[in-house]
């Protein structure tokens, strides 16, 4: 909790200019943890100013405009690369598709309860294996139940949470279970706590129907992995 709060109070101060240095002072932890704590946040150019008028000379100035601009190039890189990746895999063949979704499912999905279900927080990775269960198991929307997951700080923001799940789904509300509030002591700080979703479990009606098909694709995908393994191919 400490640390959550002290790294929000971190980037609000970054966000106003000031200098790693002095965030660190005032907060009282390392330098290193303040400047990791706002590594992703880019100073406009007036602050950089302020800043070099109140403490930065010489060399030091040029130093600290040469860290803004690693900044920048690694943020331009990452969305490079989300392109690059997209533009790679953005025609997914059905069988492929089919193998994407048995690894995500394998690593998040019910594999003991003989149950066909998955929960996760990332709304993206929801949309994925729903539509995995549609289109590779003809699974109709229908079939799905949605189960909510939340602390229990959140009990007054309900119907907003289940109607952004229901908007990310495409699942009606009437298709959702009752909430699970989790009555665990929150060790998290959200910079927007009106943000915060929870997770959501999809899980379909009368499983055994494609849970056995799964696992067994599953243990497919294992051994197909073994063998490659097995014969050294890189």
């Amino acid at each position: 909790m400490a640390k959550s709060l002290l790294r929000l109070e971190a980037l609000k101060l970054r966000k106003k200019g000031i200098s790693v240095g002095k965030i660190a002072s005032y907060l009282k932890v390392s330098k290193s943890s303040a400047s990791y704590w706002t590594r992703d946040i880019i100073l406009e150019i007036e602050q950089l100013e302020k800043l070099r008028k109140s403490m930065l000379k010489g060399a030091a100035l040029g130093r600290f405009r040469g860290s803004q601009i690693q900044k920048q190039r690694r943020l331009k890189r990452i969305e490079r690369s989300k392109t690059e990746g997209i533009k790679a895999l953005c025609k997914l063949k059905q069988r492929e598709f089919l193998i994407a979704g048995l690894a995500l499912y394998w690593g998040e999905g019910s594999k003991k309860s003989q149950d066909v279900e998955f929960c996760n927080s990332d709304p993206k990775m929801i949309q994925f294996l729903l539509l995995w269960l549609q289109k590779c198991f003809n699974i109709p929307i229908t079939d799905i139940r949605c189960n909510v997951g939340i602390n229990e700080i959140h009990y007054r923001r309900e119907q907003i949470v289940r109607e952004y799940w229901s908007k990310v789904t495409g699942i009606p509300l009437t298709q959702f279970r009752k909430t699970n509030f989790k009555k665990v002591k929150n060790k998290k700080v959200y910079e927007n706590f009106n943000e915060h979703y929870g997770t959501l479990s999809i899980s379909v009606i009368k499983p055994s129907r494609f849970y056995f098909k799964i696992m067994g694709l599953i243990e497919g995908l294992y051994e197909a992995g073994s063998g490659l393994v097995s014969r050294g191919v890189s």
